[in-house]
Parts: structure tokens; C-alpha cells; sequence
């Protein structure tokens, strides 16, 4: 399987979670407004960019566990059963370590 289109994918898709990553922790590091109605916003808007951190962070690794596959030369086999990935499924989910059948299973 030629996975450089998948590498290529992968690593722009890391380096705009890095980027996105990295406003959400500025964003964060803004002082607070002493108004009470703007901060109670701020909180707010803290819990959604913390979730979208986190969710981002668990991106960030199945990105690199996929380019961790690639290098050893596993990436589009499913890691559970050891068939192939199809194109479909990998064009839609590019780090998924799973195959569709696998992954309904979870």
C-alpha cells in the first residue's frame, strides 16, 4: 500500500491541531474581565475550548500512532483482526487503526 498521500494527510492535519492547540492555550492565558456577566461567558467559553483541547489532544495520538504505523509498515491493517483497512474507511477516519467491522464491535 503507498501511503505517502496518508502521511501527507496525517501531517497537515497534525500541524493544524498544533496550531488550533496552541490558540485555545492563549486564549486561555487572557486576563479575565472584571465584569461578572463577561466573566461568567469567559467560563463558558473556558469549558468549551478545554473540551475541544482535549478532544484535539486525542486526535493528536491517534495521528501519531498512525504515523507510527506507517514507519513500521502496519498503517491500513486493522490492529485488532490483522485484515485490510478499506480505502473508504481510511479516506473518511485517516488514523483509524480499526477496520468497519472492528470498530462497530467497540
Amino acid at each position: 500500500m503507498d501511503t505517502s498521500g496518508y502521511e501527507k494527510i496525517l501531517r497537515d492535519r497534525q500541524r493544524e491541531l498544533f496550531r488550533r492547540l496552541r490558540k485555545i492555550e492563549d486564549d486561555f492565558e487572557q486576563p479575565s474581565n472584571p465584569d461578572d456577566e463577561d466573566r461568567a461567558v469567559e467560563r463558558n467559553n473556558d469549558e468549551v475550548l478545554d473540551e475541544l483541547g482535549q478532544v484535539g489532544q486525542e486526535e493528536l495520538k491517534a495521528i501519531d500512532a498512525a504515523l507510527d504505523r506507517i514507519a513500521k509498515g502496519t498503517f491500513g491493517t486493522c490492529v485488532k483482526c490483522g485484515k485490510p483497512i478499506s480505502a473508504d474507511r481510511l479516506a473518511s477516519v485517516p488514523y483509524t487503526p480499526f477496520c468497519q467491522e472492528c470498530a462497530a464491535e467497540l
